[in-house]
This record gives C-alpha cells, sequence and structure tokens, in this order.
C-alpha cells in the first residue's frame, strides 16, 4: 500500500533531480568555456587579447576612428572578457599585408579595404567601391539585406577569413591634381594614385594608376613620383595636408560612390569565441560601420570650406572625361567577369541589386533631392580662383 501511494512521488523526485543535475551540468560546460582553473584550483576568466592591424596611420581622422571604435566597443561590451589592441600600418605588418597578417593568425582582426587585395582575389574589388556603382546607403542594403555579405564570406573563406562592413567613406572625391583638366588628352601621360578597378580604367583612359599607402600619398606627390592622387574626400584630404601639395580638386568620386571599408577577422580566434562575444565582435563592426558614414557626413562640409578659404581650387570632371571614364569602366568589368566565375557570380547579384534600388531610389532620394532643389536655395560651393 505505502509503494502504491508514494511510487509517484519517487519518481517525480527522480525526475527533478535528473534535470537539475543535467542543468548544473550544462552551467559548468558554459563555465569551463570561458574560464580556466589556476594553481589553487579556484576559477579564473579567460581574456581573449586580439591584436587589430590596419591600413591607416594610427588614429588617422576618419579611417582610423573606426578601428578604434571597434577595439572600444568590444572591450566594453565583453565587460574587459575581450581586449583588442589597435596598431596603425607599419607597426607590426605594412599597410599592403593586413590581409595576409589576420588570414595567418599574425593578427586576430584587421580593418582596410577590399580592393586591397585585388592582386590575390580580383573579386574582392566589389566589397569596396565598383566605378559607377551604388552609394554607402545602397552599399549595405545590398550586403544586410540583398546577399552581399554572404557573397563576400563565400569569396574570403578559403583565406580562413571572415569579413564584416567596416565603414563608409561616402561619395568620395575624384581626387587631387597638379594641372587642370580640360580634355581627355590631358589624362594621358598623368600618374595617379588610384587603386582598385579604378585604376585600370584609368590606365586605359591614357593615365598611369599607382598603388601607394595612404601614409606615403602627400610625399609622393611633393616628390613628383604622382602628379595626381585620389585618397577619400575633404575631411581625410584636408587631415593629410592634400591641399599644400596640389592646387586643384575635383568631383565626383566617380571611382567610388560609396567606398566600402573592411574589418577581417581570423575564422580560428573567432570560433574559439563563446556565441556571446562573437555577438558582440558582429554588432561592434556594424556599429562601427555606421558611425563611419556619419563621421564623413558631419565632417566633410566643414573641411571642404576650410580647403576653399585656403585657396583651393574646385572643379567638375569634364562631361567628357566622364564618359571615357564610363566607357572605360565597361570595359574593365567586362574583363574582370570573364577571367573570374566568382567575380561573375557576385557581379550578377550586385548589378540585380543596383538596378532595383537605383529604380526606387529615382522616385524616392533623387525625387526628394530635385524637389528639394526647386524651393532652396542653391548650396553648391563655389570655387575660389
Amino acid at each position: 500500500m505505502f509503494e502504491r501511494r508514494f511510487l509517484p512521488v519517487v519518481v517525480v523526485a527522480l525526475v527533478a533531480l535528473l534535470v537539475l543535475v543535467t542543468g548544473l551540468w550544462a552551467v559548468d560546460s558554459n563555465r569551463q568555456s570561458t574560464t580556466e582553473v589556476d594553481s589553487s584550483g579556484q576559477p579564473r576568466q579567460i581574456v581573449h587579447n586580439w591584436k587589430l592591424v590596419t591600413t591607416w596611420p594610427k588614429n588617422l581622422p576618419g579611417l582610423g576612428t573606426a578601428p578604434e571604435n571597434f577595439a572600444r566597443y568590444v572591450n566594453e561590451m565583453s565587460a574587459g572578457r575581450m581586449q583588442v589592441r589597435v596598431f596603425g600600418a607599419g607597426e607590426i605588418v605594412p599597410a599592403f599585408e593586413v590581409f595576409d597578417a589576420v588570414s595567418q593568425g599574425a593578427a586576430e582582426v584587421g580593418h582596410g579595404a577590399s580592393y586591397y587585395w585585388k592582386g590575390k582575389i580580383p573579386a574582392s574589388v566589389f566589397f569596396t567601391a565598383v566605378p559607377f556603382g551604388m552609394t554607402a546607403q545602397e552599399m549595405n542594403g545590398w550586403l544586410h539585406y540583398g546577399g552581399g555579405l554572404e557573397l563576400w564570406q563565400e569569396l574570403y573563406a578559403p583565406f580562413g577569413v571572415i569579413p564584416f562592413a567596416g565603414g563608409s567613406s561616402g561619395v568620395q572625391m575624384a581626387g587631387w591634381f597638379n594641372r587642370e583638366l580640360k580634355t581627355t588628352q590631358d589624362l594621358v601621360g598623368l600618374k595617379m594614385r588610384i587603386p582598385g578597378l579604378a585604376g585600370e580604367v584609368f590606365d586605359a583612359a591614357g593615365g598611369t594608376a599607382v598603388r601607394i599607402a595612404g601614409g606615403e600619398v602627400y610625399t609622393s606627390m611633393q616628390t613628383g613620383v604622382i602628379d595626381a592622387v585620389e585618397w577619400v574626400g575633404p575631411y581625410n584630404d584636408r587631415t593629410l595636408g592634400l591641399n599644400e601639395v596640389a592646387e586643384f580638386y575635383y568631383y565626383p568620386g566617380w571611382h567610388e560612390p560609396g567606398a566600402l571599408l573592411e574589418f577581417t577577422v581570423n575564422a580560428k580566434a573567432f570560433a574559439k569565441l563563446t556565441p556571446d562575444l562573437q555577438a558582440i565582435v558582429r554588432a561592434a563592426a556594424r556599429a562601427a560601420n555606421q558611425d563611419m558614414l556619419d563621421e564623413f557626413t558631419a565632417r566633410n562640409n566643414e573641411s571642404l570650406q576650410q580647403l576653399l578659404q585656403a585657396g583651393t581650387k574646385l572643379r567638375p570632371l569634364p562631361e567628357d572625361i566622364l564618359a571615357l571614364l564610363y566607357e572605360k569602366s565597361l570595359v574593365a568589368m567586362a574583363k574582370l567577369r570573364a577571367a573570374d566565375p566568382r567575380a561573375e557570380k557576385i557581379a550578377q547579384s550586385y548589378d540585380a541589386f543596383a538596378t532595383n534600388v537605383r529604380a526606387y531610389h529615382e522616385i524616392s532620394e533623387r525625387a526628394y533631392l530635385n524637389a528639394r532643389d526647386k524651393v532652396l536655395p542653391p548650396v553648391i560651393p563655389k570655387p575660389v580662383d
């Protein structure tokens, strides 16, 4: 009689005990993944110390702000469980060796621009800028909601690297020139620092594209190694003092209409993180990505005004030069797609999204800007001669 009355109670108690033991095991298992035991047998928290290498001079305003922000976000959100230290170009590795450093595990994370790896990964140019391509807002839409990020991850996977959007300068300037451009003939023989697919376009237009890291552009212009340089836009260009070594400043940035930067993370280092720390890395990259565009939007205009007041001669690119550059851009893109199946796959996705978003922006962004221009006074900066 006793056994019949209390058997259900015993069964429930045993089940509850089993659940409790299982739960404690799970908690302990998770704790072991984030802590280790010291010599006295007490648990000790593991701290992941990461090195972040960049292609920019350390603390460069704009471009150099993003890696600093990323490091700060990760450090704060992880409550110290991750410590990211930022190194500028040349402190650990040269600017153009950042991708290899992350791929090989010499650094856990890098910050740069994907088109710098064009020689190794030709299709990488899509994830910085395509001449006459998408703006920053459109690029972010493609990456995060149009399949672009998945294609980017697939492209970098063989190198053991995980990419994340790492900021955008918005529409850039066409660059600084030491002589005025009037016709397409003025491009012939011109030596210009201009990377990525745009460099091929510039070559085809009669110029000579030169690959130079950011920390070297001022000296290269000053010493006559190059005749022109595109860097970013007024905010960064003024910081580097490019107005001191060139007289003419041209717009628009046909080559980089929404130049996207990247955070590259070593896949093995990322896999060692617990799920919450992985989420923190993703969130920190996403926040730094947006912050850079915000900063450039806020700072470019005031910097341009300062450049104009200092005597910079602002000029629009002549229409025949823009037409030639567009014609050569089509040729360069066709060659890239024909030579690389991965580029063809990415291009199909990029073009489809760009076409669709452009159609919508005709009745949204462009329509609004046109309407605003009709009712507000002109605000185009006037060249200072």
